[in-house]
């Protein structure tokens, strides 16, 4: 695995997404009102919607489209809904965001 640098922590809004490209992948990251950062694939597994865009409730996201719920820790959508995106280990050393791809 590999540790990007994606942004300064300040950067990120509490409780809003940041879509960020490392490489061939669209990568949603979140930075929590904890500030927790946490980062899942920007894709949603139902219609494709931009999850970067989703409302941020706790550690979880809902998708602008549809309102899938999907949890910012292991990307799985919650039920009734079904499916699954990729999560990102996020690392924040020195007020800047890594991901690790």
């Amino acid at each position: 695995m590999e540790k990007i640098f994606v942004a300064q922590l300040d950067e990120l809004a509490p409780r809003l997404g940041k879509e960020v490209i490392v490489g061939a992948q669209k990568i949603a990251v979140f930075r929590l009102s904890d500030d927790q950062v946490k980062a899942i694939e920007n894709v949603c597994p139902h219609k494709q919607g931009p999850l970067a865009e989703g409302t941020v409730s706790g550690e979880y996201v809902f998708c602008p489209l549809h309102d899938y719920k999907i949890n910012l820790n292991d990307g799985q959508v919650q039920e009734p809904d079904e499916g699954c995106v990729r999560a990102y280990e996020t690392i924040v050393e020195d007020d800047r965001v890594y991901v690790m791809v």
